[in-house]
């Protein structure tokens, strides 16, 4: 059992396990990969320019290991989940925080008799055993039939205040994945498309609150500006509420800026409010690697700039740096508008630095906990009605262009993940990396919990 499946296996009565499993329940890690003696050896030189000393997504491209303000941050913040979640667990199971600790720095859990003499599980029986222990807690025999219900069926049971022909509706807007310009596809965030499909529910008298389900690390800070913009004008005629997922950061936070309400759950990863810009120097790559070299003739002094075939100079820096440093002073006042704080307080809370949304709650970035069920009922509450109907956007693609998509590209990435397994996202990572165009507001790793 995976660490995350035994945390939400601790909110039911009763926990059982095959006699020869394993739960891995051994602590939260954060890794950081280096790109910087990779790029070395193959010529390339990542040039940055950023703002924030907490901004750690140029580190990987220009150090070989963490900044010390890089890894104080994500020990905070791996720090404050995991003791979220040993606190629940803790309230859960009976056994004190010490002791869980001491279970997880032992691997207690490796061993299944082990999880069990240590208060992790309630038993150790197979399938059939479970099957029938369920019959019994329901009033049942060994011999007698019992009806099953899948978790799809069970996740739609339906909540007496969301009628389907309700004339009042609640817009749920999801927006999932790396911000980016332009229209984006399902596997991200487009700047104008989602900035059309918020122009239409803020328009829509029908559509009394919106909820923005923001689950994205950021991305482009001109696609974000976009977006929050409609979500400003949006909250001026109508309740917005944000619900965070597993990440609001960054650009994620940039567009969560203006909600009426936010949202987030302990475990929720926020804040990273700074920007940075990345300029990668192939020329040595070009020149002495692959024999190539070019030869510019322009009409103005700067007319090549930005080039990805020589270094930038003194000049060239001072204004990417001025780019950088006037859109983070804009993040930062958007976020002290949005939050009702003062600049000087977000900038202190600010600098690229990442947040649990539990210490985001107590630096005033989150108003409360609470995860898409809990924003629905907020948003219903601020505007005042008792009984709505949601409609849920993006709008699906329709089944025949969702096959033709997938007869192009999902066949691709079918094949990729047949051929490379877990190591699939290495590859996501890289074409993440390619996505790195303009001046970026985006979380500073691709981070897994484990």
């Amino acid at each position: 059992m995976s660490q995350e499946g035994y945390y939400l296996s601790t909110a039911a009565d009763k926990i059982f396990i095959n006699p020869s499993s394993t739960i891995d329940f051994k602590g939260l890690s954060g890794e950081v990969m280096f790109y910087k003696k990779a790029l070395e050896k193959i010529g390339v030189e990542v040039q940055v320019t950023r703002h924030g000393k907490f901004k750690g997504a140029v580190e990987p491209f220009i150090l070989d290991g963490l900044s010390k303000e890089n890894e104080e941050q994500i020990k905070s913040y791996i720090g404050s989940i995991w003791s979220h979640v040993i606190t629940k667990i803790s309230e859960s199971r009976g056994i004190t925080s010490e002791n869980l600790n001491k279970l997880a720095d032992n691997l207690t859990g490796y061993i299944a008799s082990g999880a069990f003499e240590n208060g992790l599980v309630d038993g150790l029986i197979y399938r059939d055993a479970l099957i029938d222990t369920l019959k019994i807690r329901s009033g049942l025999t060994t011999d007698d039939k019992i009806q099953m219900v899948s978790m799809t069926r069970y996740s739609k049971v339906p909540d007496p205040n969301r009628m389907v022909s309700a004339k009042n509706k609640i817009s749920v807007i999801y927006a999932e994945g790396t911000i980016v310009m332009g229209k984006g596809n399902e596997n991200n965030i487009g700047g104008n498309s989602y900035a059309e499909v918020i122009r239409k529910e803020r328009k829509d008298t029908t559509v009394k609150a919106i909820v923005l389900r923001v689950n994205s690390p950021g991305g482009s800070a001109i696609a974000s500006d976009i977006i929050w913009r409609e979500l400003e004008l949006a909250a001026k005629v109508k309740p917005v509420v944000i619900s965070m997922g597993n990440y609001a950061a960054s650009g994620g936070y940039f567009i969560s800026a203006p909600g009426t309400k936010i949202l987030a759950n302990p475990a929720t990863i926020t804040g990273s409010i700074g920007v940075f810009g990345l300029l990668p120097n192939a020329g040595r790559l070009m020149n002495e690697k692959l024999g190539i070299t070019t030869e510019t003739v322009s009409t103005n002094e700067n007319a090549d700039f930005p080039s990805v075939y020589r270094p930038m100079d003194i000049y060239e820096k001072e204004v990417m740096q001025k780019s950088i440093e006037n859109i983070y002073s804009d993040f930062v006042s958007k976020v002290s508008d949005g939050r009702k704080m003062s600049t000087g307080s977000v900038d202190s809370i600010g600098q690229g630095r990442v947040w649990s949304g539990s210490s985001a709650i107590e630096i005033g970035l989150v108003d409360m906990f609470g995860g898409l069920k809990a924003s629905i009922d907020e948003a219903a509450s601020l505007a005042e009605i008792e009984t709505y109907s949601i409609r849920e956007l993006p709008a699906l693609v329709d089944p025949y262009s969702r096959l033709l998509s997938q007869l192009t590209g999902e066949i691709k990435m079918r094949f990729l993940k047949n051929e490379l397994g877990e190591n699939i996202k290495f590859y996501n990572t890289l074409q993440e990396l390619k996505n790195l165009s303009g001046v970026q507001a985006r979380l500073p790793y691709f981070i897994e919990v484990h």
